[in-house]
């Protein structure tokens, strides 16, 4: 693993483009962008951070290579976001390296649950989350258009 030469750096509004590039570039990719995308990913400060949500970056050197986002969704419980890493820099670390960086912001939020919605085709994603301790549970209808697996993970 190469990420101890990533570092985790907090959000602010010069890294928004980041934030919107390097997740516009993934779900594009695999799925169409939805509106709810758009709005997040244009709008971070409003609709994510605003709210009491966070957002984190994976540096390596001057490059933005990753980002991940964590909202509340209800008592106790968060729902990380907008996870993606840069083509060139997957499977060399940065994405668990942000993801255990979210799960501790999410502990010290109080969090006692976290959830993500994902897609079966992600499969590195999904191994990723697995590595992370997140385990599969019922997916309510309707909670994303383009997502057929939600998983959880409990502090």
């Amino acid at each position: 693993m190469v990420q101890d030469s990533f570092e985790i750096i907090p959000f602010s509004p010069a890294l928004q483009p980041h934030f919107e590039s390097i997740n516009k570039a993934w779900v594009s990719q695999y799925f169409s962008l939805e509106p709810f995308d758009l709005a997040q990913l244009e709008n971070p400060e409003e609709i994510i951070i605003a709210k009491g949500g966070e957002i984190i970056f994976a540096r390596l050197g001057e490059a933005i290579v990753g980002t991940v986002a964590l909202i509340p969704s209800e008592e106790g419980v968060w729902e990380m976001i907008k996870m993606g890493v840069s083509p060139a820099f997957q499977g060399k670390g940065a994405g668990e390296l942000l993801g255990k960086h979210i799960l501790t912001i999410a502990r010290q939020k109080g969090a006692t649950k976290v959830r993500l919605y994902t897609h079966t085709k992600l499969e590195a994603a999904i191994k990723l989350y697995h590595r992370l301790g997140f385990v599969p549970c019922e997916l309510e209808c309707g909670a994303y258009g383009r997502c057929n697996q939600k998983m959880e993970y409990t502090f």
